[in-house]
């Protein structure tokens, strides 16, 4: 994978909003190779209430068991029995059942031991530790209930490696999306997004239909529909070197049919008669 930014050129913040409870959830499948600097980049962040939450769905290549040798090289002795103070945890999944899945159950777990706010983080090095600290500045600054770490917003950038006809799909792919949804969030697709307990709370994590990347705009739509505000600060995306995409075939039909099932289900609910007051 491609080297890490480092921790140096973080943006830094107030000593009291460091100390947030922030937790990183990074769901994995077969990453082992990726996750030591992974942990490590964010380990070194200097954000003191940063913790980092692995999901791992049952990785063949021993991932589950990475992880767990490096939440016993992070974690102080004694922190395991106090969810709120452990720097890493794992979630062990007994299959791989999607990307959507994972976040979800990472998420929720998160939340119950404490988090204020929770970052969704691929661990193939994609996105940037080092804006970590400006996603929760903004957020903390303007009051956002979600932040999105945007490739398509001015000052937003995708890897060189990328070629012509990924670019232009992924940019397809957030034009389609978005115009069925009649939504304004650009990188409605991208899955460097940070969020607040209290909407995680209102979006109701158990009630998420995505299982796989289509999760990254349901969620997304879900909240502009329930009201919550949503604000985009550009990112560099990088590419994965080490690894392969998880995305297959039912994930990319799934992501194709999600939009549309999102607006017919909005449809129906706004046809509904409402019911009067005491009935």
């Amino acid at each position: 994978m491609s080297a890490p930014r480092t921790p140096a050129a973080a943006t830094p913040l107030p000593a009291e909003w460091g100390r947030i409870p922030l937790t990183v959830v990074m769901p994995t499948y077969n990453e082992a190779a990726n996750l030591p600097t992974m942990a490590e980049t964010l380990m070194a962040l200097p954000l003191e209430g940063l913790r980092l939450l692995v999901v791992d769905d049952n990785s063949p290549d021993g991932t589950g068991t990475v992880a767990e040798q490096l939440a016993e090289k992070y974690n102080e002795p004694g922190e395991a029995d106090e969810p709120g103070r452990v720097r890493m945890g794992v979630l062990h999944r007994t299959a791989k059942a999607g990307l959507g899945r994972a976040y979800a159950a990472g998420m929720e777990r998160a939340v119950d031991e404490g988090a204020r706010y929770v970052l969704q983080m691929d661990a193939d090095g994609s996105h940037p530790a080092d804006k970590i600290a400006e996603m929760l500045g903004v957020a903390l600054a303007t009051g956002a209930d979600v932040v999105v770490g945007s490739r398509y917003v001015p000052g937003g950038t995708l890897s060189d490696a990328w070629k012509a006809h990924r670019k232009l799909l992924s940019r397809w792919a957030n034009a389609y999306a978005s115009g069925i949804l009649g939504t304004r969030v650009r990188d409605i697709t991208g899955g460097f997004n940070l969020w607040s307990a209290d909407a995680l709370r209102r979006l109701d994590l158990s009630s998420v239909d995505s299982a796989g990347y289509s999760f990254q705009v349901e969620t997304k739509y879900r909240a502009l529909r329930s009201g919550l505000t949503v604000m985009e600060v550009p990112i560099h995306f990088e590419d994965r070197t080490v690894g392969e995409s998880k995305m297959d075939l039912t994930v990319q039909l799934e992501s194709v049919a999600m939009p549309w099932r999102l607006r017919s289900k909005a449809l129906r609910a706004a046809r509904a008669p409402r019911r009067a007051p005491g009935r």
